[in-house]
């Protein structure tokens, strides 16, 4: 015959569910970043209007720019220097983004019909464009400028405060 559960352990267990579920509720609320959640939109940076704007994720660059239907506006990515995100001042382009017409052809097709893109992922990378915000040469992100160019500002600055990239 099977022994009725005792109502000592019942009772830890309940408290022990409720006590990891107020730890959940803890960290979404004080530790997370809950008031933002996924953002759909990206940092673009409009080449001849030198100039910021979003435009969704999605988009393959260079896309049309702010101020005509010239693709001449490619992705940016925009940190804080002073690791605060919302803290709009501290705003600067670590750097810029885009993909060779291949690549962004490529990209384009695999969005609209759901398929893979042709070109492997290795092959992928050395389509894959970046450059400083300052500079006019494009390097391919595997080449050894290009990692310098996408890891050099994650160092920590004169103040010791390493940036964090910030989203829209």
């Amino acid at each position: 015959m099977a022994q009725p559960a005792s109502s000592s352990g019942s009772v830890g267990k309940i408290g022990l569910i409720i006590a990891l579920f107020a730890l959940a509720i803890f960290f979404w609320f004080y530790l997370g970043d809950n008031d933002e959640g996924y953002v759909d939109k990206d940092f673009f940076y409009d080449q001849s209007e030198k100039q910021l704007f979003t435009a969704p994720r999605t988009s393959v660059p260079p896309i049309a720019g702010i101020n005509d239907a010239t693709e001449d506006a490619v992705r940016a990515v925009v940190i804080s220097v002073t690791a605060n995100p919302k803290d709009k001042s501290s705003h600067q382009i670590a750097y810029l983004e885009m993909y060779t017409p291949e690549m962004k052809r490529q990209f384009e097709e695999a969005q609209r019909t759901g398929n893979a893109p042709p070109m492997g992922r290795g092959a992928a990378q050395s389509h894959r464009l970046v450059r400083r915000h300052n500079e006019e040469k494009w390097h391919p992100i595997i080449s050894p400028e290009g990692e310098k160019i996408v890891s050099e500002w994650a160092k920590p600055g004169s103040d010791g405060v390493v940036p964090v990239v910030c989203t829209p």
